[in-house]
């Protein structure tokens, strides 16, 4: 039998991807959130995008958040590299009934919506309708189909490889986004090309 390991700390989570697109991410929140002062990270995975961007964007107060099982690994980058403007995680569901942090006025989220659910990114939409005030800003930043067509090869690869590991994954279109937003007030003010065959899409609320 394998006994149990005792008292051997945690290994920080680590996502290649976070460190390739931080620096772009973070100069189009610098323009799109400059107006901003409370952010709402949903999925905030390894921690590594808000440590990174709290510092490099001081007039905001950063708010990390995710799932139970995940906010551990957040805790380790946050407690390595602190800034007074950054936060400690917490647990968000989308599908709570009631999201634990209320007032913010921006929302920012990377490479979840194609690892929902649809069910799930339906009812994280109406959740950032629900909760942004007049002139509230989301981006959402990930890979994104454009009228029912892949953006590049890579993209239909990775879609696929997505939807065998789970059928309930897969890259989404923007117009099915677009329904969504607007259901919720939601404005699509910008459709930004990132590198990596990826894109950033901000909203706002009117």
């Amino acid at each position: 039998m394998r006994k149990a390991t005792v008292g051997v700390p945690m290994e920080k989570p680590y996502s290649q991807s976070c460190e390739n697109n931080k620096q772009p991410i973070l100069e189009l929140l610098r323009r799109v959130f400059s107006r901003s002062r409370r952010v709402l990270e949903i999925g905030s995975g390894t921690g590594q995008h808000a440590v990174y961007f709290a510092p490099e964007l001081p007039h905001l107060e950063w708010y990390t958040s995710d799932l139970a099982e995940n906010l551990a690994g957040i805790r380790l980058w946050i407690e390595e590299q602190p800034s007074e403007n950054l936060f400690p995680p917490m647990v968000l569901d989308v599908n709570d009934s009631e999201w634990l942090i209320e007032d913010f006025d921006a929302v920012f989220s990377a490479n979840t919506a194609h690892i929902m659910h649809w069910a799930d990114v339906e009812v994280m939409f109406r959740g950032v309708a629900r909760y942004l005030p007049f002139r509230g800003r989301f981006a959402l930043y990930g890979p994104f189909c454009c009228h029912g067509m892949h953006t590049s090869e890579s993209n239909v690869r990775f879609d696929q490889s997505l939807r065998a590991r789970d059928p309930g994954m897969g890259v989404r279109d923007i117009d099915a986004l677009e329904e969504l937003a607007q259901a919720g007030g939601l404005v699509l003010l910008e459709d930004n090309e990132m590198p990596a065959n990826n894109r950033t899409l901000v909203w706002e609320k009117r």
